[in-house]
């Protein structure tokens, strides 16, 4: 991740972190904390704008290495394969993503689990919450700006889809509706508000 642009970098990993961690201590009932945090830690590692979908195909196998390392450094209280959280970290990273989510949902692949896994939903209001605010403009700007993306082209232009405009019309206006924690939800008011003209 060190290579990935500022709009995805580790600062916004630690912010995603800080923030899945507080909405889970403020949901009930209490998920699971060591999931929440390695998920959270872990969820743009294989983010398919940074990484060749080969890469991203099976994060169970790609995180295997380090859920091993894990139970090996700390112990058995820690051996997040054989407890079946490893699987779970790597399911959550795996369904993070806005695009992801909204893939699943046009194609009727919705689960039970994603509407119930109170992790996962941790997880992507934290990540989603970083996209929104005055934090969410500056990654957007960030990234436009990497991938050489127009901030804004006219409305004549062809090209509109693919202009950071656009992008907040496609997805940041709609993320505060989206959020699926209480606490989350309450976050993403304010942060919406703090970036509506």
């Amino acid at each position: 991740m060190a290579k990935y642009d500022p709009s995805h970098d580790a600062f916004h990993v630690q912010r995603v972190r800080r923030t899945a961690l507080a909405l889970a201590n403020a949901v009930s009932p209490k998920p699971d904390l060591l999931v929440v945090e390695l998920a959270a830690l872990l969820h743009d590692v294989l983010d398919k704008k940074y990484v060749s979908a080969e890469q991203a195909a099976d994060p169970y196998a790609f995180f295997l290495p380090f859920f091993t390392s894990l139970a090996a450094k700390h112990g058995p209280g820690v051996d997040l394969v054989r407890d079946g959280r490893a699987r779970q970290v790597a399911q959550i990273v795996d369904n993070v993503s806005w695009s992801t989510e909204k893939r699943l949902r046009k194609d009727g692949l919705w689960s039970e689990w994603h509407e119930n896994c109170v992790e996962l939903h941790c997880v992507q209001d934290a990540d989603r919450l970083d996209a929104i605010g005055a934090f969410g403009i500056m990654r957007c700007a960030a990234y436009s700006a990497v991938v050489n993306c127009p901030l804004h082209v006219p409305s004549d232009d062809p090209r509109l889809k693919d202009s950071a405009i656009q992008h907040f019309h496609d997805k940041l206006v709609l993320i505060k509706d989206r959020l699926k924690t209480a606490p989350g939800k309450a976050l993403g008011e304010k942060r919406h508000a703090a970036a509506s003209p």
